[in-house]
């Protein structure tokens, strides 16, 4: 049976991988893996013999000879707690999505036009490069691609410059994700897991991953691309008003303060998401000029019939569900393996292949340039079981987030900016990975450094 479940497995995440190839979302194999692989734990719980206690990190001693209604209800227990876990990360990123959806409404995000006056080539790669690596810090590497390929479709005409841009906003951009525990889907799950603190993220990573995007940044500009002066494209659209510029800062704002929300309460990040929400909801509403009923929005003159026009409402409607549902699929499936104890045997086996862990985490960079970086983090998290903020996960962070680089379909950031630019994958293997690879190699020396330092 287990041979079984990790065919399923492999199978599922082959189907996951060739998604561009077999015109299927990837969300779709996701769920399907997720459900088959607990149909087929469920069938097959009374032959395992193992069972593993997340909770605890550890197998559970003499599971195989627990009653079949004991292992049924420690079933039920193990799928709730994974549920939870992974209820966790999904509601904070619905949170984050749906505040970054509002700022997007009152078109928040065009202050940041106002910031590029220059003409020079090199400037305005710097001003990206580090836009995105700030901004990604904030409101994740995904979100803050799309902002700055949009920004940068507005300003720059010719389309191969526009291309080279977008490969370097994707460097900056995962490097930023990287050490910020909001910065990307990997560092808050975690994050949330309770495999790193926020403060113990920053301290190992910032400098790190600023090498691995200043790196390649400064090579760039002796690159022919990247050399003169561009024409700037004159627009007649407006930009962000006095409402846009505020609801920008107070939604930055609202993400930035729940790590300190979680380090005074002690709750979980997507309790402070929820209140951060909550309070940009409220401006939000009152920004719009309608009543403040978010449920059933009213406008002054008391007529409710454009009351879909909420920003609320709006900003909910389009949040990626199919990305929400795919981290739902991919993390319970994980834990099914995790559950069994496959993960746990698995890694106590390549510890023995490959004795030096940091070898075998930047192989697990590596890989998530080929294959997506969620599932490769949440397997780690059921391999190792080394304590909060050890330098482990904190290299995990780093390699998962950078190393997806190296190839545009090893993120989310280079698979949006693929789709915005129409971005040919062998043009940015080509023209972009082998500075990606280099930042990534940078970075990795520096974190080991820093490791010795601090």
């Amino acid at each position: 049976m287990e041979t079984l479940i990790i065919l399923v497995f492999a199978f599922g995440y082959l189907a996951i991988t060739l998604e561009h190839n077999l015109k299927l979302d990837k969300l779709i194999p996701a769920l399907g893996m997720m459900a088959t692989l607990w149909a087929l734990v469920s069938f097959g719980i009374d032959a395992f013999p193992n069972w593993f206690d997340s909770s605890g990190h550890k197998l559970v001693e003499g599971f195989a000879g627990f009653a079949s209604e004991e292992k049924h209800h420690l079933l039920e227990v193990t799928l709730l707690h994974h549920l939870g876990k992974t209820a966790e990360i999904l509601f904070f990123l619905l949170g984050a999505m749906t505040i970054v959806e509002i700022i997007d409404y009152f078109d928040g995000f065009a202050t940041f036009k106002g910031y590029i006056k220059t003409k020079s080539k090199k400037k305005l790669l710097w001003i990206f490069a580090f836009l995105a690596f700030i901004l990604s810090a904030i409101i994740d590497n995904l979100t803050a691609t799309i902002v700055l390929v949009t920004i940068l479709q507005k300003i720059i005409k010719d389309k191969n410059t526009r291309l080279y841009f977008a490969g370097m906003i994707i460097i900056a951009a995962n490097a930023g994700g990287a050490w910020s525990p909001i910065g990307d889907v990997t560092t808050t799950m975690l994050w949330i897991g309770k495999k790193v603190t926020a403060v113990k993220l920053v301290e190992f990573l910032i400098i790190p991953s600023l090498i691995c995007m200043v790196v390649p940044t400064l090579i760039a500009t002796f690159l022919k691309p990247f050399k003169g002066e561009i024409e700037v494209e004159e627009n007649d659209e407006k930009l962000a008003d006095k409402n846009g510029t505020r609801m920008l800062y107070i939604g930055l704002g609202a993400i930035v303060f729940v790590p300190f929300f979680k380090t005074i309460t002690h709750l979980p990040p997507y309790v402070g998401m929820m209140l951060s929400l909550s309070v940009v909801g409220v401006f939000a509403e009152i920004y719009s000029r309608s009543s403040f009923t978010i449920s059933h929005p009213i406008d002054e003159e008391g007529d409710d019939s454009e009351g879909h026009h909420s920003p609320v409402h709006l900003a909910l409607s389009k949040i990626e569900m199919p990305s929400v549902l795919f981290f739902f699929g991919i993390l319970m499936a994980v834990a099914a393996l995790e559950s069994l104890g496959l993960l746990f045997i698995g890694a106590e086996s390549l510890k023995t292949v490959i004795p030096d862990i940091d070898i075998v985490v930047m192989l697990l960079g590596v890989a998530s340039a080929v294959v997506d970086n969620v599932p490769l983090v949440a397997a780690s998290m059921g391999m190792f079981n080394a304590p909060m903020d050890h330098h482990l996960w904190h290299f995990v962070a780093y390699s998962a987030g950078t190393g997806g680089s190296m190839l545009i379909i090893g993120s989310a950031a280079g698979v949006v900016a693929m789709g915005m630019e129409k971005i040919d994958f062998f043009w940015y293997f080509k023209n972009i990975a082998w500075l990606a690879v280099i930042g990534f190699v940078v970075g990795a020396i520096a974190f080991f450094g820093m490791r010795m330092i601090l």
